[in-house]
């Protein structure tokens, strides 16, 4: 069952992104969208459900891209083990670290898709830095809204944000 709750979500946030990227402009750039599932199935899911849904992920968005065949596959299970490896070294229990932890697992996703393209396109190999440069402003700008969210929803209605200034003492 999670499983297929999976492969919908990443094929409902895979057709979202299509119309979000067309809209917005962004020709050669896009949003990954499926690496936050990928991510979240490296942290919580077993080895081979992960893996299997990983693949099924990777090749939606295989389907959807129009790159070499297979690319996204391999990335996605590949990000996923990575993500599963690096899970047992770092303690994610909260929203804006798995925040931290998926803008990572996106930019590396991301790294290693250009340098595959890189390889096997001669286009990509004229346009990669370019495209590398937008791509890592992209994902900053996307990441850091998202940890900013993140942030501002763990914030308890007890504690105060102080302002610069010298510290009062309490009435009382």
């Amino acid at each position: 069952m999670k499983f297929l709750v999976t492969v919908l979500l990443s094929l409902l946030l895979l057709s979202i992104e299509s119309v979000v990227v067309k809209y917005l402009g962004l020709t050669v750039s896009r949003i990954d969208v499926t690496v936050a599932i990928v991510a979240f199935l490296g942290l919580r899911a077993s080895l081979s459900e992960g893996a299997l849904s990983s693949f099924c992920v990777g090749y939606l968005v295989d389907l959807m891209s129009g790159q070499p065949t297979g690319l996204y596959t391999f990335l996605s299970v590949f990000t996923f083990l990575i993500c599963r490896l690096a899970g047992t070294l770092v303690d994610i229990r909260s929203g804006p670290s798995f925040a931290l932890f998926a803008a990572a697992a996106d930019l590396g996703h991301a790294v290693l898709s250009v340098f595959f393209l890189w390889l096997t396109s001669s286009q990509a190999a004229v346009a990669g830095s370019a495209w590398i440069h937008r791509q890592i402003c992209w994902l900053m700008a996307e990441w850091s809204t998202v940890i900013a969210g993140a942030s501002a929803a763990h914030l308890d209605g007890k504690e105060k944000v102080r302002g610069p200034g010298p510290d009062l003492p309490a009435s009382g």
